[in-house]
């Protein structure tokens, strides 16, 4: 990001020496012992996921203008991109895993690929112990990898992964959406493109000559896999970069604009003001005021 005080920390994935495999597994506590200066509180932007089970304690964190509040049984998934801070972890315990873009298994169009779904949710009691063993097992083949390099399986890792993210997925997303199949192949293409071009194109039927299939039937699977149309889909995307822009740099709105392919400030305004019935202006003086006071003590942390 540019220069300014509303800047984002871009984080990038460096494992620790030996643990090359596309997955490191820490916790809450390793992650406060590494960070004695409390780099964790300010934006950051991750260039990889970042996956965390809260067994116990409260705290919270704040996730693309959202405020989420951890509580034992509290699952965590950071997307590549996101902006993020852990605004208060000091009291919280459990496991966390980075792992690199395509280390997962494809699981279907569940929230695992959804960019824009919820940062947050609650993993149910009976489902908890089940949750942390396996993560607790990944984490036991992952630190073997690490001692004894030869014996290390980057395949088992990954599945091991995705063991852990099948069994805590919300019971309804768990299962892919009905629009497999064919469906779930174009809405894949769709959204590698978008998340490649939306910064130049804004309209659908510029991705019709990438992907190779006409805007119905983008639509119908951009429907039948993210529950909206491929403009909306499109739109959305924009609009979320468009924040993020807006609230943690002091990028001049001209140059948002700019940074997001459109021809000009007025066209941004519109765009920006049809999604959000603000203008870009008024919505970053709001967020502004929104971050300080989500900044003010509320009593001591658990």
């Amino acid at each position: 990001m540019e220069n300014g005080h509303r800047t984002v920390r871009q984080l990038h994935y460096l494992p620790a020496l030996g643990a090359a495999y596309g997955v490191e597994v820490l916790s809450f506590a390793r992650l406060r012992e590494m960070d004695g200066a409390g780099a964790r509180t300010r934006p950051q932007r991750p260039d990889f996921h970042v996956l965390a089970l809260v067994a116990s304690g409260r705290g919270g964190h704040v996730a693309d203008f959202e405020t989420y509040h951890l509580r034992a049984g509290s699952v965590v998934w950071i997307r590549p991109g996101m902006v993020h801070r852990w605004s208060d972890v000091n009291g919280v315990d459990g496991p966390l895993i980075l792992f690199r873009p395509g280390f997962l298994p494809d699981l279907g169009p569940t929230p695992a690929w959804d960019l824009s779904a919820p940062a947050t949710w609650h993993l149910d009691q009976p489902l908890r112990p089940l949750a942390l063993l396996a993560a607790d097992h990944l984490r036991g083949e992952h630190d073997l990898a690490v001692r004894v390099p030869r014996l290390a399986s980057p395949a088992l890792l990954s599945h091991l992964l995705a063991a852990l993210v099948l069994r805590i997925l919300p019971a309804e997303a768990a299962t892919p959406t009905a629009g497999g199949g064919r469906c779930h192949d174009v809405f894949l293409r769709y959204r590698a493109a978008v998340e490649e071009h939306f910064t130049e194109w804004h309209q659908v039927a510029d991705y019709t000559r990438v992907t190779g299939y006409d805007r119905r039937t983008l639509t119908r699977a951009t429907r039948a896999a993210a529950g909206v149309g491929a403009k909306e889909f499109l739109d959305q995307r924009t609009l979320l970069e468009a924040k993020r822009l807006l609230a943690h740099t002091d990028l001049p709105v001209g140059r948002c604009a700019q940074r997001l392919g459109f021809r000009d400030a007025a066209n941004f305004t519109t765009f920006f003001q049809r999604g959000t019935g603000q203008s870009p202006s008024t919505w970053r003086t709001a967020d502004a005021r929104a971050l300080v006071s989500r900044d003010l003590p509320s009593g001591p942390s658990s």
